[in-house]
């Protein structure tokens, strides 16, 4: 049977858009529908809640009005811009596909999914909310938000964390699409999935597709959607110091340009993974070898713990003293506590930062 069987396509999106046009949140990137600033939210909101994004969003506009501004940008100006929210990954291709818009085409966002999605970083959901929000094209824009408020409208219990899954509900939005409204039509459903139809317990009542929903009327709204669990993130152990020479700066080194927090700086640190050999002792060595730097490392004074998608890191914190000459390079550096303002650090160290500072 199709899902779509009896179900009012026009009156469902007149009753959705209606609701929207009263109700949408008055956003920072709803001022306008310049495709560059929906580009810009959209990425930002992956993973992250529209109330922390915000002030980033803000910032970060104002830094870099334009796709030409953003372009021309050095890496390390835009990581600070960013620093906080966090998946670095995300500016990162954002800045590299923003460099090829400028290029290739002039600065304009490309406005047909073929060349949008070629863009590094831009999937097929972030190619329907730009190509919906700031061209009024109808193509989907299918996230977690979405498949939750369509699973329960139209009672799918296929499992939303499989890729056919996303590709089922996809070809449904084509169907059910408005063609007049698709910008108003896709936010909606945004919308609908952020206030309303919440994961735990939805809104129901407040519910303005409430008469078009299935699964409110077999009563099981909140036994969907089915999603199957991811793994649980794996625990590291980590021992991390902040040392000082005789003159109170602070030693940082930056990460990898591949693999996790690519680029960002940070305190030296190194995973525990002998329990023949105290963290200090792990740590002192991996410094001398690393950095070739003599250190004496005093107590530990703050545990702090992170958590990534797949790691928890639960690092203990020591302060320390340098021994002798520290030779810096573009990956290694003694700063000053101001200084160390304009180097973009990793939430973990910022809070390592922090703890050290309030002492």
């Amino acid at each position: 049977m199709n899902k779509l069987d009896h179900f009012n396509i026009d009156q469902f999106q007149l009753d959705l858009i209606s609701w929207f046009e009263q109700e949408q949140r008055d956003l920072p990137w709803r001022m306008d529908k310049d495709p560059y600033k929906v580009w810009v939210s959209e990425i930002m909101l992956q993973q992250t809640r529209v109330d922390t994004v915000i002030p980033y969003f803000n910032n970060f506009i104002d830094q870099f009005p334009t796709i030409e501004t953003l372009a021309e940008a050095e890496e390390e100006k835009v990581l600070k811009a960013w620093e906080g929210l966090g998946y670095y990954s995300r500016v990162r291709n954002l800045h590299a596909a923003v460099k090829e818009v400028a290029e290739k085409y002039g600065g304009q966002v490309p406005n047909t999914a073929k060349e949008i999605s070629k863009l590094k970083g831009v999937g097929p959901y972030t190619t329907g909310a730009i190509l919906s929000i700031a061209y009024g094209v109808p193509e989907p824009a299918v996230d977690g938000n979405v498949m939750r408020v369509l699973s329960r409208i139209l009672s799918i219990w296929d499992d939303i964390a499989k890729p056919k899954t996303r590709q089922q509900f996809e070809d449904i939005i084509r169907e059910i699409i408005s063609k007049e409204n698709p910008s108003f039509f896709n936010q909606a459903l945004m919308e609908l999935g952020a206030l309303i139809c919440i994961p735990a317990n939805p809104a129901c009542l407040l519910c303005p597709v409430r008469n078009h929903c299935r699964a409110f009327a077999e009563g099981v709204q909140k036994e969907l959607p089915v999603k199957s669990k991811k793994k649980a993130p794996v625990p590291l152990s980590m021992a991390a110091v902040v040392l000082q020479n005789e003159d109170k700066k602070l030693l940082i080194h930056k990460r990898p340009d591949k693999g996790l927090l690519a680029n960002l700086w940070e305190f030296p640190n190194h995973e525990s993974i002998s329990e023949l050999y105290t963290q200090k002792e792990q740590l002192s060595d991996f410094i001398n070898q690393e950095f070739k730097i003599q250190t004496k490392i005093g107590e530990a004074y703050t545990t702090i713990q992170h958590i990534f998608s797949h790691l928890i890191w639960n690092i203990t914190v020591f302060e320390g003293e340098i021994i002798g000459e520290v030779i810096e390079s573009d990956s290694l550096k003694l700063v000053t506590v101001e200084e160390l303002r304009q180097f973009t650090l990793p939430v973990s160290h910022q809070n390592i930062l922090k703890s050290f500072l309030d002492r």
